[in-house]
C-alpha cells in the first residue's frame, strides 16, 4: 500500500536547465494529475538564471505543453505551486536567501520543514551545494525530512566516488541520500524482482545448473548529441556500464533477500558486485573486453558520419562508444555462467534487454525432426522499447509426426492500454518523497562498481589505440564482440526493433 505523502517543498537546483524542463517537470506534473502527490507539496526552482517566479512558468509552461497540448488548464494550476529563487550557488548569503524563501513559502502555505533538495547540476556542485545546505541546518531532521537526490556520475574512479561519499555523509546519513540511477527506476527492471521472486516456476532454474549465460544489454540508435565535451572524456564504459548496467547485474544475479525492503534488497546486490571476478592482468582484460568506436554508415536508412567527425571530437580520439564485457561471478549459483554487459552507440536500433538462455536439453530427443539443433529456451526481458517479457520454447505442430517450431509466450505492457506506465523519473521522485531509497544505490555499491571497473578503464586508457575495434553505424557492432562470445560457443541475442509479434 502507497504511503499517503507528508507536504512540503521539492528544491530543484539547476532548475533553468534542460534535465529539469525535459525530465522532472513532467514527472512531477504526471504525479499531480494522478493525485500521487498531495496538493499542498510544491516546487522551488532554484538557478543562477535571471528569472521570476512568473518567467519561469512560462519556460515551464512551454515545456509540458510540448508534451501535454490538450492540458493548458491543468498545466496552469499546477504551475501555480511552482515558485523560483535566483541565487549564486557558490556564495553563503545565496544559501541565506533560499532558507528565508522556504521558511516564507511554509508559513504562506502552511507546509511542514519537509524538503527534497534535487541536485540537476554538474557534479563539480555536489561537493558545494550539500556543505552549504547544511551549514544552515537544512540537514536537520528534527522539524521534518531532508532528503538529497544525486545525479551520476558518482565520483570519476573509486577513489573519487569514495571521497564524495565520505564528504556527503559528513553532514548527512545515508538514509537521506538518493543517488539515483533512472534505469532502476523502470518498470521492467523491477518486475524482474517480482518475476523472480513471486513465481515458484523460475527460481528454481535460476542458477549455474540451467543456464548458460545472460546477456544485458542497451543499444542506442543516436550518436552524441550535445554531449561531446562529457563524453569524450568519459565513453562508453563509465557512461553506461559501471552504473546502468552493473545495477541491473545486480538485480539479475542477486539471492533472495531475506525481507522486501530496501536495506536488505540492496544488501544482496551489494554482494553480487563483491563476487563478481576482478581482471588481474592485462591479459584478462584483453580476453574479456572489447571496445569499439562508430564510423560512418547508416542508421535506419539515414547516412551518419564518424564519431571523430562530431562536433567537439578530437580528431584522432580513441575514447570507446562501444564496449562488452565478459564478468563472472564467483559464487556457488553463478559458478562459470558467463555475463555478457554490452552497450553503444550508433548501432541498428535502440534497444535495452536482459536475455536469460538456458542449457540446451541433456538428450536432443526431437532434433533431427525438428532440424533446429541448436534450440535452447531463451527468457527476454525487454526494458525499453515495447516493454515487456518472453520466454521462446518448442511446440508441436498439429497433425501427423512431430514437425516443431519455436513459439514464445509473452507479458506486454501494451496490453495494458487503459493504465499508463510511469516514467523511470516519476518513480524515482515519488520513492525518494516516500523515503524508500530500494532503487537508489547506496555508497558502497557505487564504491564497489567502481573497484570493478577501474582496472579496465585504465587499461582501455593506455592501450585504447590498439584496443579499439571499428563498426559502421546502424550495424550491431564490432565483430570482435561477435567473436569473444563465439570463444564459449555463445552468440548474441540481435533483436528485431518490434518486441511483441502482431497475431
Amino acid at each position: 500500500m502507497q504511503k499517503k505523502l507528508a507536504n512540503g517543498v521539492i528544491v530543484i537546483f539547476g532548475a533553468s536547465g534542460d534535465l529539469t524542463a525535459r525530465k522532472l517537470m513532467p514527472a512531477i506534473f504526471s504525479l499531480y494529475q494522478q493525485k500521487d502527490l498531495s496538493k499542498s507539496n510544491i516546487v522551488l526552482g532554484v538557478s543562477r538564471s535571471e528569472f521570476d517566479d512568473e518567467s519561469f512558468r512560462q519556460k515551464m509552461q512551454e515545456a509540458l505543453l510540448e508534451e501535454h497540448p490538450k492540458e493548458k488548464k491543468a498545466i496552469d494550476k499546477f504551475l501555480s505551486q511552482v515558485f523560483y529563487q535566483q541565487i549564486d550557488v557558490y556564495k553563503d548569503e545565496g544559501y541565506v536567501c533560499l532558507q528565508k524563501r522556504l521558511k516564507a513559502l511554509c508559513k504562506t502555505h502552511k507546509l511542514e520543514h519537509n524538503f527534497l533538495f534535487y541536485l540537476s547540476t554538474p557534479p563539480s556542485l555536489y561537493y558545494e551545494i550539500p556543505q552549504h545546505i547544511a551549514k544552515l541546518g537544512l540537514n536537520d531532521e528534527h522539524d521534518g525530512y531532508k532528503r538529497i537526490i544525486i545525479e551520476k556520475p558518482f565520483g570519476t574512479d573509486e577513489q573519487s566516488a569514495q571521497a564524495l561519499n565520505a564528504h556527503l555523509l559528513q553532514h548527512y546519513q545515508e538514509s537521506q541520500l538518493f543517488r539515483i540511477d533512472h534505469y532502476l527506476g523502470k518498470e521492467t527492471v523491477q518486475n524482474l524482482l517480482v518475476f523472480r521472486f513471486a513465481n515458484a516456476i523460475f527460481e528454481p532454474l535460476w542458477n549455474a545448473s540451467h543456464i548458460e549465460n545472460v546477456q544485458i544489454y542497451a543499444n542506442e540508435a543516436i550518436g552524441l548529441g550535445s554531449r561531446a565535451g562529457y563524453y569524450d572524456q568519459n565513453g562508453a564504459i563509465r557512461d553506461m556500464i559501471q552504473n546502468h548496467l552493473l545495477q541491473l547485474l545486480g538485480i539479475v544475479a542477486m539471492e533472495p533477500p531475506a525481507k522486501m525492503d530496501a536495506y536488505s534488497i540492496r544488501n544482496e546486490t551489494l554482494k553480487v558486485f563483491q563476487s563478481i571476478r576482478r581482471f588481474k592482468s592485462a591479459e584478462d582484460i584483453k580476453e574479456n573486453v572489447v571496445t569499439g568506436q562508430y564510423q560512418e554508415g547508416c542508421v535506419q536508412g539515414v547516412c551518419k558520419g564518424g564519431y571523430r567527425d562530431e562536433e567537439g571530437v578530437a580528431a584522432n580520439s580513441t575514447t570507446e562508444t562501444y564496449a562488452a564485457i565478459r564478468f563472472f561471478i564467483d559464487n556457488w549459483r553463478w559458478h562459470d555462467v558467463p555475463f555478457y554487459v554490452r552497450t553503444g552507440k550508433r548501432l541498428n536500433q535502440r534497444v535495452s534487454e536482459v536475455v536469460i538462455n538456458f542449457k540446451a536439453t541433456p538428450h536432443p530427443f526431437f532434433s533431427q525432426v525438428q532440424k533446429i539443433t541448436k534450440f535452447k529456451n531463451q527468457l527476454v526481458i525487454r526494458i525499453q522499447p515495447d516493454e515487456g517479457i518472453k520466454l521462446s520454447f518448442a511446440a508441436k505442430e498439429p497433425g501427423s509426426g512431430f514437425k516443431t517450431h519455436e513459439v514464445d509466450m509473452g507479458f506486454y505492457y501494451s496490453d495494458f492500454a487503459q493504465k499508463s506506465m510511469p516514467t523511470a523519473y516519476e518513480r524515482l521522485i515519488l520513492d525518494a518523497l516516500q523515503g524508500d531509497n530500494t532503487l537508489f544505490a547506496r555508497n558502497d555499491a557505487v564504491e564497489a562498481c567502481w573497484n570493478i571497473i577501474d582496472p579496465i578503464i585504465q587499461y582501455v586508457q593506455k592501450h585504447g589505440k590498439s584496443l579499439l575495434s571499428f563498426y559502421p553505424s546502424g550495424s550491431f557492432g564490432p565483430i570482435e564482440a561477435d567473436k569473444m562470445l563465439a570463444e564459449l560457443g555463445h552468440t548474441w541475442r540481435n533483436p528485431s526493433s518490434v518486441f511483441k509479434q502482431k497475431k
